[in-house]
């Protein structure tokens, strides 16, 4: 078993929508938190996971949900937003300014911050097949947009890549029932990609 890194606890805050939450998995141990807690723990720290995401959030929570992670304290901040606001048509430009703040607020309070931008809506089966190419554009756009504002606020940017919006495409075992929020596998997947950079902002020096 690895040795703890040193006695210090950290406290790890998960932020965002359902995918940061955990909506479609079987069971609590599956989701994205503690799935990536465990390889936090594997690597030699102490970890406490705190969850205050809400299944439905849009940027516009992020501002609540910051207040609630900072209230309890936060070292390491996973932040997973942006499909609600593509579902809602909120602007690019706004949904990555809310980004923007919410992620300077955490920086500005010692939290080490990682940004999971909006995936892929285009692989999702709702979407007309007619349409996913414009969804897929959609989402790139407004990704970007995230990644820019995440990035001049001192935060980290973990996108899933289009490798793993190419499995979820080809995998419908990856999707829960709703079809719109991944299975127990699909956190899996989701958190195999993450897992690198979440260890890397967690080794990186204090904000």
């Amino acid at each position: 078993m690895t040795s703890p890194r040193s006695s210090a606890t950290l406290r790890f805050c998960m932020l965002g929508d359902s995918l940061a939450a955990g909506v479609g998995s079987d069971r609590q141990e599956d989701t994205l938190g503690h799935r990536l807690g465990r390889r936090l723990r594997a690597a030699g720290h102490l970890v406490a996971l705190r969850n205050v995401a809400a299944p439905g959030a849009r940027s516009t929570d992020l501002e609540r949900q910051v207040s609630a992670a900072l209230d309890g304290g936060a070292d390491l901040a996973l932040i997973v937003i942006g499909a609600n606001d593509l579902a809602g048509f909120v602007p690019p430009a706004v949904g990555a300014r809310r980004l923007h703040d919410a992620v300077t607020r955490l920086v500005r309070a010692g939290a080490r911050v990682l940004v999971v931008p909006a995936p892929d809506l285009g692989v999702v089966s709702r979407v007309p097949v007619a349409y996913r190419a414009l969804v897929s554009a959609a989402s790139e756009h407004y990704a970007r947009a995230q990644t820019e504002a995440a990035v001049r606020a001192g935060g980290s940017v973990a996108a899933a890549g289009p490798e793993i919006a190419a499995r979820f495409a080809r995998d419908p075992a990856l999707f829960s029932p709703d079809r719109f929020h991944p299975s127990s596998a699909g956190y899996a997947v989701i958190a195999d990609a993450l897992a690198p950079h979440v260890l890397a902002v967690a080794a990186g020096p204090a904000a």
